[in-house]
């Protein structure tokens, strides 16, 4: 097959008025589709439970998107069995096969993009553009996999041994859990699933219960692909019970995992015990949470870097892994950052994310939004809230953007992960304290420096310790291909995502050897 070099999806501009249009028809008619019940799919075949459980629009809480089914404990053992089983197959078809299953999967996503981004909308609270950027990622794993299938599927460099023919063959593990995030429910999805089947494994998708709609769409779109039944199974299902049961279970073989540090360490640590008549150490690929920072220093242009800091903190309500949630801001020009800063989140206009004008949405649901106001009044104590810190009465989990400043670099709210629109502003002395506060978190993950100082910029390359770095840029918004994504520390096992490392994780590597 003919195959073009990779190029990241561009997004859509809605500032267009047929663009415009067209996505405000197909918001209006996904509307009309919420509500309807989803089955389970185990082995190709609609599943029903007499247990269900419900999915609903955080911008308008009552409102149903989805029925789901509420599978047993029993039902999850059997699952990972039937797909063992037709791992067994699947394991031996060819790269190109699997691969040509990416690209049909991609292809189908395109014709769909503004009715799959409208699922996002309702079901997750983004905004189209952060909703549209997420289809655009997950159409990115696709192709980029795809490619990536290509390269480990073909023959690999080898030093020559004289008298030997010798080969390296990268192999399947076997049945994978995928247990996607909300936050990005369409495209870390795809591309933990992606990489799973294209590297031969089977999967049982368990996705958060705040977004098990949106990955039923997905498992749609792999059906109309034509990829066989049971490679991937769509396993939702409320609580951490059926999770653990997926995860402990012997025919496992590995855990492809983002979200919160706590129950990413859970995984983690269920996923390292041996279970009886288990063979294998199972692999655990985690991406979990981030204590974000963005420095800016008094060569910094300021208006670039306050825009940077305020798309970086308030972008989808703060609900990104590499949200910025720390300002450290150098003395200097502290008083003047903050004072434009103030200014800027002013202009933010909070609303129904299914109205283009609203650039922040709700909070996802009701636990988190109860959260982010009690991590608020605490940092009404650790700091002075210049800006926000109140919930708005919109129909749903809305909360104003929030600006506390003077915040110490040890306190709660500059060392825990809130994950909602909440921004730590820290004054330091000088840089070289700027650097040590932004590694002063159990986390790594991503981190941006604004500053036009050569050398503070190599100094900062070798001692801000995070594993996506930026200067004079945002710290979100990590491209397929160009921006490897994974973090250090407590943020997970820094599997670098959309990069050319990944589908190592999903592979073992299997040395041939013939003598001549």
């Amino acid at each position: 097959m003919e195959i073009k070099e990779f190029k990241n999806t561009p997004y859509i501009n809605f500032k267009q008025k047929e663009n415009y249009q067209k996505m405000k028809n197909t918001v209006e008619r996904v509307r009309k589709e919420l509500g309807k019940e989803y089955p389970l799919i185990i082995n190709g075949k609609n599943v029903f439970c007499e247990k269900k459980f419900f999915s609903y629009n955080p911008g308008k809480k009552d409102e149903v998107v989805g029925i789901l089914q509420q599978p047993s404990t029993g039902q999850a053992e059997e699952v990972v069995k039937i797909a063992y089983q037709r791992f067994q197959e699947w394991c031996e078809t060819s790269w190109e096969e699997r691969v040509g299953y990416l690209f049909k999967a991609a292809s189908i996503m395109r014709k769909k993009r503004y009715e799959l981004a409208s699922w996002v909308i309702y079901e997750t609270g983004k905004s189209w553009v952060e909703a549209d950027a997420d289809i655009a990622e997950a159409i990115d794993f696709l192709e980029f996999y795809g490619r990536e299938g290509i390269r480990y599927g073909g023959r690999q460099p080898l030093t020559p041994v004289e008298g030997e023919v010798n080969e390296l063959r990268y192999i399947p593990l076997g049945v994978g859990i995928i247990i996607p995030p909300w936050n990005f429910p369409m495209a870390i999805l795809v591309g933990m699933s992606s990489a799973s089947i294209v590297t031969g494994n089977t999967i049982v998708i368990k996705p958060s219960s705040d977004s098990p709609v949106v990955a039923y769409k997905f498992v749609e779109i792999l059906e109309e692909a034509g990829i066989p039944a049971g490679v991937v199974n769509y396993f939702p299902g409320k609580g951490g019970i059926i999770g653990d049961t997926l995860v402990a279970h012997p025919l496992t073989r590995f855990i492809a995992f983002t979200g919160s540090k706590e129950v990413g360490v859970h995984i983690y640590e269920l996923g390292a015990k041996v279970q009886k008549n288990q063979i294998w150490l199972k692999r655990v690929i985690a991406e979990m949470g981030g204590k974000d920072a963005i420095i800016v220093d008094e060569t910094a242009p300021l208006e670039e870097a306050v825009e940077g800091v305020v798309v970086s903190a308030f972008g989808y309500q703060g609900q990104k892994c590499s949200a910025c949630s720390r300002a450290i801001i150098v003395e200097e020009i502290y008083d003047e950052f903050v004072r434009r800063i103030k200014e800027r989140v002013k202009k933010i206009k909070v609303g129904p994310p299914w109205e283009y004008e609203n650039y922040m949405g709700p909070v996802i649901n009701e636990g988190a939004f109860n959260s982010i106001l009690e991590y608020i009044e605490i940092g009404k104590k650790e700091g002075e809230l210049i800006f926000g810190g109140n919930a708005l009465e919109l129909g749903g989990y809305f909360i104003e953007p929030t600006l506390i400043k003077d915040v110490p670099p040890t306190a709660r709210i500059a060392q825990e992960e809130i994950f909602g629109p909440v921004l730590a502003i820290i004054r330091v002395k000088d840089f070289d304290e700027a650097i040590e506060v932004a590694n002063s978190t159990v986390y790594g993950l991503t981190g941006a420096v604004y500053t036009r100082n050569r050398k503070r910029i190599e100094y900062a390359k070798n001692k801000f310790h995070c594993g996506n770095l930026y200067f004079n840029r945002k710290c979100t918004g990590a491209l397929v291909g160009g921006h490897p994504f994974g973090g250090f520390n407590l943020s997970g096992t820094d599997s670098k995502a959309g990069g050319r490392d990944y589908l190592l994780l999903f592979l073992q590597g299997k040395a041939i050897s013939e003598a001549i």
